[in-house]
């Protein structure tokens, strides 16, 4: 879940890879995968699609007890917003969901009133304001 993710753990990030455009989408799920490598797009072995995932820089260290990296990967579900716009998210986000314009290397990303699904309200589109949740 994006909210157990500390800004620790993805210090060692250097890039994030979007294998799609992100402006589209309202949110998108992230986890922390243990991963046999720095770099490179990772197996992917859930259902729904990967988004995108994160690189670990040179001085990354692999976990003593298994040899493997922990790396971001960002993913949807078939019954997310963007592919089932009236289900089960059609306002509101999963637990691990983060708006994918706040991501950043070594950023964990937030909550936002795009991601959750609700507009602004009208006073806060007139004078231009949003909040993160």
């Amino acid at each position: 879940m994006s909210a157990l993710i500390t800004e620790d753990e993805i210090s060692q990030e250097s890039d994030l890879v979007w294998l799609e455009d992100i402006e589209a989408l309202e949110y998108v799920r992230q986890t922390l995968d243990r991963l046999p490598t720095r770099r490179g797009k990772p197996p992917y072995f859930r259902d729904g699609r990967m988004i995108g995932y994160a690189v670990l820089g040179p001085k990354a260290k692999a976990s003593r007890s298994s040899g493997t990296f922990r790396r971001r990967v960002f993913w949807l579900l078939p019954h997310d917003r963007d592919s089932d716009p009236d289900g089960l998210y059609s306002s509101g986000a999963p637990a691990e969901a983060v708006d994918p314009r706040t991501l950043a290397a070594r950023s964990k990303g937030r909550k936002t009133e795009r991601s959750e699904g609700g507009p602004p309200s009208a006073a806060m589109q007139e004078l231009g304001i949003t909040l993160p949740l």
